[in-house]
């Protein structure tokens, strides 16, 4: 058996306020975006800095959660990544590349006492992760 691994662990600001839908099914669907930078140095010795954004999608986050993912907010993303293909509305194919979330955390300073979450599968109870131990910082 061959083993493969497919896990993400991102800590950026949003750009945008979480946008909340439902899909036919009824399972709500949120998404939204990080940006998380880089600084390095170039070949003239000087400090340069990159930022790549990641579109985050999280399944069936609770009300508390969809309040709170504003605009500049820093959090922590953990995950999958995730490749899909659509129609756009002119009938072109495109491909996107999304972080699928499996646990969100608050990192603001405001938010620090608040308790982390964990992405409930549509027929899954809702668990919360109260554990830090694991936590990379």
């Amino acid at each position: 058996m061959a083993f493969s691994l497919n896990k993400v662990m991102l800590i950026g600001n949003l750009g945008q306020d979480a946008e909340n839908r439902f899909t036919t099914n009824n399972i709500s669907v949120t998404t939204f975006s990080i940006a998380t930078s880089r600084s390095y140095k170039t070949k003239d010795d000087n400090w340069a800095n990159e930022t790549t954004w990641h579109n985050i999608v999280a399944y069936n986050l609770s009300d508390y959660y969809k309040e709170k993912l504003k605009k500049g907010k820093k959090v922590y993303v953990e995950g999958r990544i995730s490749k899909r293909e659509y129609t756009d509305k002119e009938n072109i194919k495109r491909n996107i590349t999304e972080i699928v979330s499996e646990n969100i955390i608050l990192l603001d300073s405001s938010e620090t006492n608040d308790k982390n979450f964990e992405n409930k599968k549509p027929d899954e109870p809702e668990v919360e992760n109260t554990d830090n131990s694991d936590l990379p910082f």
